[in-house]
C-alpha cells in the first residue's frame, strides 16, 4: 500500500474549512486528477479520476464523520483506498487540516510515481488549491453537519 500524509493551515474558522471540505462534488475545483465526485447519499460517493492517462472509477463509503473534527472513508469497489481528514483549530480564524490517504498501487507507473514522491506533491498541491479556494471565498458553499459512525448516519 502507498500512503500520503500531508497537512496545511488555512486562514478560516474550523467550521468553514470543514463545511467546504464536505462539499465532495466540488472536489474537482481543487483536486487536479479528480474528474468528478457524485454524492449518492449521505455516506456514499462515486469517484472518477484520471492519473497518468489512466481513468479509474470507484465507490466509496464514508465510515466516520464528526463535524469540525474528522472524516474517514474506504472504497467499497474499484480502486482500493482508504483515508481520513482531520481538522484542528489553531485559533478563531485558523485551521490545520491533515489528510492521510492509503491505496493499493497498481502497475509500474503508479509504483514508480509513488516511490518518486509524485503522490505527496500532488496532494500537497491539491491542499494549496483548497486553501486558495476557501480563503478567497471566506465562506463555505454549503454544509452538511450530520455524524457518521461505521457508515451509519447517527444524527
Amino acid at each position: 500500500m502507498a500512503e500520503v500524509d500531508e497537512t496545511i493551515e488555512v486562514e478560516v474558522p474550523i467550521s468553514t474549512a470543514y463545511n467546504q471540505w464536505t462539499q465532495f462534488e466540488q472536489f474537482p475545483q481543487f483536486m487536479e486528477n479528480v474528474e468528478s465526485v457524485k454524492q449518492v447519499d449521505d455516506t456514499h460517493l462515486h469517484w472518477v479520476v484520471e492519473v497518468a492517462g489512466k481513468r479509474s472509477e470507484w465507490e466509496a463509503e464514508i465510515t466516520y464523520q464528526d463535524p469540525d473534527k474528522h472524516i474517514a472513508w474506504r472504497a467499497t469497489d474499484g480502486k482500493n483506498n482508504t483515508g481520513a481528514v482531520r481538522f484542528d483549530p489553531l485559533g478563531d480564524d485558523r485551521t490545520k487540516i491533515r489528510v492521510r490517504i492509503s491505496w493499493e498501487v497498481e502497475g509500474i507507473t503508479e509504483a514508480v510515481g509513488s516511490a518518486a514522491g509524485v503522490d505527496d506533491r500532488g496532494v500537497k498541491a491539491d491542499l494549496q488549491r483548497f486553501k486558495k479556494l476557501v480563503e478567497s471565498r471566506g465562506a463555505e458553499t454549503g454544509a452538511w453537519r450530520g455524524e457518521v459512525r461505521e457508515g451509519d448516519v447517527t444524527s
